[in-house]
């Protein structure tokens, strides 16, 4: 996957950002973050072959494989099977047809 596979990359590529500063030395955006992240920073070990398949999903749906991955541990951590998740999606797309 590529930078410019993200629907963001073109309207930032030009811009400057050697000066810019890290969320925690903005008082204003370190306390907003603190408010509203709800997110962590970690590193794990994945399988090749998992990675792999994550990050095909999200090159053929223009979005972020990380956030993937994030959506199926999220999935996981409530308790929804795979056949919840085909059951809900096949439902998704007989509404749309």
């Amino acid at each position: 996957m590529s930078n410019s596979s993200d629907p963001m990359f073109d309207r930032y590529v030009d811009m400057d950002f050697t000066d810019a500063k890290p969320v925690t030395q903005v008082p204003a955006l370190a306390k907003l973050q603190a408010e509203h992240g709800g997110k962590s920073r970690i590193t794990i070990r994945v399988d090749n072959a998992t990675l792999a398949v994550f990050k095909a999903r999200a090159e053929m749906s223009g979005g972020n494989y990380q956030t993937l991955m994030n959506e199926a541990l999220s999935q996981v951590a409530q308790g929804q099977t795979l056949a919840d998740v085909v059951r809900e999606t096949i439902r998704q797309e007989l509404r749309h047809a």
